[in-house]
């Protein structure tokens, strides 16, 4: 459930940091040039900084293809691993404190 609720958590933290633009973000990280740009396009979409900064952020950094438990579990099943054991830990949205 957290990959599903990973872009709403993000824009609630957003909001609650007063994330208003680029520069806002400064405190917790320099967004790369690649990034800005990203951010950008999210926002104009989205008609909002937060929203539109949660959107890029987490489909840069959290995106499907690396942290999605389908993802992993595919892979599991093929065999990818095999013969090291695997502890596999998949995190509920309910846990994360915004």
């Amino acid at each position: 459930s957290l990959q599903t609720a990973l872009r709403g958590l993000a824009a609630k933290f957003a909001l609650q940091q007063g994330f208003d633009g680029l520069t806002s973000l400064a405190s917790f990280y320099t967004p790369t040039p690649r990034q800005q740009k990203l951010i950008t396009r999210a926002v104009e979409r989205e008609g909002d900084f937060a929203r539109g900064w949660a959107h890029a952020f987490t489909a840069d950094k959290f995106g499907e293809a690396t942290t999605h438990w389908r993802k992993l579990m595919d892979r599991v099943q093929r065999g990818v691993g095999n013969p090291c054991p695997l502890i596999l830990i998949g995190i509920p949205d309910s846990v994360i404190a915004v």
